[in-house]
């Protein structure tokens, strides 16, 4: 669904687009100069947490032939391992701590415990996916070239077996991500070529994968549990379930901002030549956060405030619930949606969505229950705007043109 498609944002004009990002700017800049000695405590005591957790893990599957030693250390590993990853790994990678000037603590240097390269992840995650938020064909995100999750995908036959991809890519989310960079769907396809700089590329990043997997192998399946000596084998068994257990969390969380009915989706000419307020603009209504307590915001790496993180990537994570508020109030004073709710619900919308999507578009009725076009469908009644000029979905700004226009000619009949 594209975002011109979309008749309840037209009462926007151009310059309360530009007034929305100038108000975003402000927020991001009155937080950014209050960064000091709170936030930096607050990461190192984040990193001691997650180390002691780790090594509190290790430590006890020395004696994991024992049920609850295997269960206990399942246990802190796996939450030391959503920690880094989510808190930690995915928030340093994006600068939110380059201010600091710490070494340990920096983008250019942090590599996380996940199979995916740190270089591969800039590219596919902060500059693709976060400049080209959920636009068709740009972010590589969207589905992960394996799941349809908007109408505006062509569906075929493959897409059947979306329930079953989608809970092995939930499973197996570290080897999805870290695959994500090689777009292996063109090796497979015969789509990328035999030879040529393409070729090279590809197999230069295939070698990094390769490399940083191997590493993650070694290190959780053959050292640590080596060093357990008669526990080998039930180490081994910890560690796995400890990376599935990781893996299951970070795939709900990610697909609860990403999927649920509400976080729109765009095509490319929605994107063509965007100011700066529209791409705020596009970041809102692509989004969807988590509601809870402090800890659930915590152990998503605070991507529970998903619209946030989309507005201000570089902004520190515990500056997020601060941020929302004022989000918020912007929302509400320009009539714009803000999307959230519990986890439960998000990532049950986000299912939802994959299942009915499996489907082709002449299967699928359209309703109040049509994820993940909910809002949009009831807005424009299942009809999708078409440019007859040039037979494109039409863009931000005529969709923004013509509703006003709509509302004047509706206004100047009513006054006749």
């Amino acid at each position: 669904m594209a975002i011109s498609d979309v008749k309840q944002y037209a009462h926007l004009s151009a310059a309360d687009v530009e007034a929305i990002g100038a108000e975003l700017d402000e927020i991001q800049r009155e937080i950014r100069s209050s960064l000091g000695e709170r936030d930096a405590a607050y990461i190192r005591k984040v990193i001691r947490l997650q180390r002691g957790l780790e090594i509190g893990g290790r430590a006890v599957l020395f004696a994991s032939f024992l049920p609850p030693a295997w269960v206990a250390g399942v246990a802190l590993l796996s939450t030391a391992k959503i920690i880094e990853n989510m808190e930690i790994g995915h928030n340093v990678l994006h600068g939110q701590w380059d201010w600091m000037n710490d070494p340990e603590i920096h983008s250019t240097k942090w590599e996380w415990d996940i199979a995916d390269p740190a270089e591969h992840w800039k590219i596919t995650h902060n500059y693709l996916h976060h400049k080209y938020t959920n636009v068709l064909g740009m972010d590589r995100d969207i589905g992960y070239d394996l799941l349809r999750v908007t109408r505006d995908q062509r569906w075929k036959p493959f897409h059947l077996g979306q329930p079953v991809y989608n809970l092995l890519l939930q499973l197996l989310f570290e080897w999805g991500v870290a695959t994500q960079h090689l777009q292996l769907g063109r090796l497979l396809t015969g789509r990328l070529p035999e030879d040529g700089p393409e070729r090279e590329q590809f197999e230069k990043d295939k070698r990094k994968v390769l490399k940083k997997s191997g590493k993650q192998i070694a290190k959780d399946y053959v050292m640590f549990p080596l060093l357990t000596g008669p526990a080998f084998l039930s180490t081994l068994t910890a560690n796995f379930t400890a990376n599935i257990v990781r893996n299951i969390w970070a795939n709900t969380v990610i697909f609860s901002g990403h999927f649920p009915d509400g976080a729109e989706k765009f095509t490319k000419f929605d994107a063509d030549n965007e100011t700066r307020g529209e791409w705020y603009l596009r970041q809102i209504l692509g989004g969807a956060n988590i509601s809870g307590g402090p800890i659930m915001h915590f152990m998503t790496g605070n991507l529970s405030y998903h619209i946030e993180h989309h507005l201000f990537p570089d902004m520190p994570s515990n500056r997020y619930a601060e941020a929302s508020v004022r989000v918020r109030k912007l929302c509400d004073k320009y009539d714009l949606p803000y999307t959230t709710g519990p986890l439960p619900v998000q990532y049950g919308k986000a299912w939802r969505t994959i299942l009915k999507l499996s489907l082709p578009n002449k299967l699928l009725r359209r309703g109040s229950d049509d994820a993940p076009e909910t809002r949009s469908e009831r807005a424009i009644g299942g009809r999708p705007t078409i440019d007859p000029m040039t037979g494109r979905r039409r863009g931000l700004r005529t969709a923004l043109r013509e509703g006003r226009r709509r509302v004047t000619d509706r206004h100047l009949a009513a006054v006749s």
